[in-house]
C-alpha cells in the first residue's frame, strides 16, 4: 500500500518506549529489535504496525504508521473475551446441549462445541465485508444477534468436525444474554474491561466508529484502490470480532488471564485442553475454549489468537504461565510475507529469554 495512505489520528510515526534511567545494553539491543520487527512488517506493504512484547524484565513497544498506544478492531481476539466471560457463568456447564438455552438451535451441539468450533455451524454472508460496493452500501448497518443466527441457522453444516466459524460466538454471546439478562457488552465490561482497568478497551455495540487515538482501517477487496473503511457498524461481529482495544491492553487481558486472575484453575484447565485444528493453517496447531495453541520453532508451544474485521488485523500471543505476551496489529491488507512476519514477531517475543 502506498506510503501515501499511512494516516493516523495523532501521535508520531515510529516510537518506543522511554527509559527510565540509563538503558542497559541488553535493553536497548531489545528494544532495537522490536522497532527492527515492526519495519520489517512495514515493509511488506501495510499501511501501519504497533506491537508490544512484555516479559519478567519489562515492556517493550514500538509503532510505525499507527498513533503511540492507539486503539483498533481486534476482531476474532475478541472470542477470547467472550470464552472468559462464559467460563465465568457457574450456571453454564460446558456439556449442556445448547438448545438448553437457545431453543431455536434445533442441532446435537453443546455450549463445548461452540467455543471449540467442533458445532460445524457456518457463516452467513456479511456485504460490507466482502466488496467495496457493499461497504459503501452496509457499513452503518445494523444487526440483531437472532437475524444472523437465523441466517446461519438456514446454511447447511461444515464438512470438517473442526471448523472455524464465527456463528460459534455469536450464539456463545446469546447463552451469555439469557443466563445473566444483560448483553453480552454490558458483560465484557464488568467481567473484564473494568476490573483490569483496560481503558482503550470497548464494546462498542453499534458505534460505527474507533474511539480515541487510532490508525486509519484500509482494505482493497482484491482491487488496486485501497479503501478507508475505518467507519463500520460492528453489529455482526457480537461475541465473535466486535471489540475496541490496544497492544497495552490486550497483553494485560492475556497475561491476566493466563496467569489466574480471571478463572478458576478448573475452567482455566478446560479453557487450554485443545484439540487438532488443522483448519488454521499452521501445522500442529491445536485450538482449546477461545485459545489456539500453536507450536514454536525450537520445541514447546503457546497460547494465541489472530484477529481481523476489515482494515485491521491482530495477533497476540502469551506462555502458558502468563508471564510472556507479545501483541502486534496492522492495518491494511495482509500478504503471506506480512503473516510471516507478524509470526515471527510473536514467536520471538514468546519465545525469548529476556
Amino acid at each position: 500500500m502506498a506510503s501515501a495512505l499511512m494516516g493516523f489520528t495523532k501521535g508520531p510515526a515510529v516510537s518506543a518506549p522511554a527509559s527510565r534511567g540509563p538503558a542497559t545494553p541488553a535493553a536497548a539491543a531489545t528494544n532495537h529489535d522490536l522497532r527492527r520487527q515492526v519495519h520489517a512488517i512495514l515493509a511488506t506493504g501495510v499501511a501501519g504496525v504497533g506491537a508490544e512484547v512484555m516479559s519478567p524484565s519489562g515492556r517493550r513497544h514500538a509503532f510505525a504508521g499507527t498513533p503511540r498506544e492507539g486503539r483498533f478492531r481486534i476482531g476474532s481476539l475478541t472470542k477470547t473475551f467472550t470464552a472468559v466471560v462464559a467460563l465465568q457463568l457457574a450456571d453454564l456447564k460446558l456439556d449442556t446441549p445448547v438448545r438448553h438455552w437457545l431453543p431455536e438451535v434445533a442441532r446435537d451441539i453443546t455450549v463445548r462445541d461452540l467455543l471449540r468450533h467442533t458445532s460445524r455451524l457456518l457463516d452467513p454472508k456479511i456485504p460490507a465485508l466482502t466488496s467495496a460496493e457493499g461497504y459503501q452500501a452496509e457499513r452503518l448497518r445494523s444487526y440483531t444477534p437472532e437475524q444472523l443466527a437465523g441466517a446461519a441457522l438456514r446454511l447447511g453444516r461444515a464438512p470438517e468436525k473442526w471448523s472455524y466459524a464465527n456463528t460459534n460466538y455469536l450464539l456463545t454471546a446469546m447463552i451469555i444474554e439469557r443466563i445473566t439478562g444483560r448483553s453480552w457488552a454490558t458483560e465484557i465490561t464488568d467481567r473484564i474491561i473494568r476490573p483490569l482497568d483496560l481503558d482503550a478497551t470497548s464494546a462498542p455495540e453499534e458505534s460505527p466508529f474507533v474511539p480515541g487515538p487510532h490508525a486509519r482501517g484500509w482494505a482493497s477487496f482484491g482491487t488496486e484502490t485501497p479503501l478507508d473503511v475505518t467507519l463500520l457498524n460492528p453489529s455482526m461481529a457480537v461475541g465473535s470480532g466486535a471489540l475496541i482495544s490496544s497492544v497495552r491492553d490486550l497483553s494485560v487481558f492475556y497475561a491476566a488471564l493466563l496467569g489466574g486472575k480471571l478463572l478458576t484453575p478448573a475452567r482455566l484447565a478446560e479453557m487450554t485442553a485443545t484439540v487438532p485444528a488443522s483448519g488454521i493453517g499452521i501445522e500442529g496447531a491445536r485450538y482449546g475454549l477461545g485459545l489456539a495453541e500453536l507450536p514454536l520453532p525450537g520445541g514447546g508451544s503457546f497460547f494465541s489468537h489472530f484477529g481481523e474485521l476489515l482494515g485491521y488485523h491482530a495477533w497476540a500471543g502469551v506462555t502458558a504461565d502468563g508471564s510472556r505476551t507479545a501483541v502486534v496489529y496492522v492495518t491494511g491488507d495482509v500478504t503471506a510475507a506480512t503473516m510471516g512476519t507478524m509470526s515471527s514477531l510473536i514467536e520471538d517475543g514468546v519465545g525469548g529469554t529476556r
